[in-house]
């Protein structure tokens, strides 16, 4: 699944790419993957503005309107122009010839550019909203501030009426602290030095700071380096993300050695989902 600093990645690279661009034609293919108003609303339209709030992406158009894009488990932006520009969930697609079997919506653009949504799974959606509908949206509305906007304080508050969880569960809550996906918590909680099954009531404050500090610098590093998705994730530039290969120390390096310690980087299942840790240094 696009994780906070994926997303973060497909803002910049679109916002680069089709700000100020008119949507000459809109398609929607599957009816499931658009919701709100109605599409041809988008018609017209210039893009006029980027932003982003968790793993939900939201573009601005020139009639006042918001696209709300969530790509869920499967979903991809692809772009095809003088360049391309693709993200999201990594698959063949990113290299296929558009629109493909798994494009649900695409946009025409005026210029003779296009914008394309896959998402195999059909999970993710483009919703249009207007700016009260954003406001008001359930899924926004209930998100809780991104890492970089918590306090220690406010964030071990939140901590604390979670005690009986795993940690990694409460990381993983959109309710608890928004953008944090499985690759991130797993290399927080090695920068904190704490197991990810730990109970959160396990978890002291000077460890819950550091482990705030490592969630901003863990996900700043992997937007830094554009994002970090495995397999043919490709950015605005050509280039494919390198926050695995460059700097994590946990993630899908089971079996590899420590770079800080030298023992053996395991594997396990926390709240579901593959875990990875070092049992030296988060013993």
């Amino acid at each position: 699944m696009p994780e906070l600093p994926e997303v973060e990645t497909i803002k910049r690279g679109l916002e680069r790419l089709t700000l100020n661009k008119r949507i000459a034609r809109v398609h929607v293919l599957c009816e499931k993957s658009w919701r709100g108003y109605d599409a041809e609303r988008v018609i017209g339209q210039t893009i006029t503005k980027f932003d982003r709030r968790g793993k939900a992406l939201l573009i601005c158009l020139s009639n006042g309107l918001w696209m709300m894009v969530h790509l869920r488990m499967t979903g991809q932006m692809i772009y095809a122009g003088a360049e391309k520009f693709a993200a999201g969930h990594p698959d063949g697609n990113f290299t296929a010839e558009m629109p493909s079997k798994h494009t649900r919506i695409y946009f025409d653009f005026d210029d003779g550019t296009h914008l394309y949504f896959n998402d195999q799974r059909k999970f993710g959606f483009i919703k249009l909203l207007d700016e009260l509908g954003l406001q008001e949206d359930e899924f926004l509305r209930k998100l809780a501030p991104e890492p970089w906007d918590m306090s220690k304080d406010e964030f071990w508050a939140r901590l604390q009426k979670h005690q009986k969880s795993p940690l990694k569960a409460v990381l993983l809550d959109q309710h608890v602290i928004a953008g944090v996906g499985n690759i991130y918590a797993d290399e927080a909680c090695f920068v904190a030095k704490i197991y990810p099954g730990a109970r959160v009531s396990e978890v002291s404050r000077e460890t819950a700071d550091a482990l705030l500090d490592g969630i901003c610098a863990v996900m700043q590093a992997s937007i830094d380096s554009g994002g970090s998705t495995m397999k043919d994730y490709v950015r605005a530039d050509g280039t494919k993300g390198s926050y695995l290969e460059k700097f994590a120390q946990v993630f899908r390096r089971d079996g590899d050695k420590c770079r800080v310690c030298g023992s053996k980087i395991l594997k396990t299942r926390v709240a579901g989902r593959g875990t990875h840790y070092c049992p030296e240094c988060q013993g």
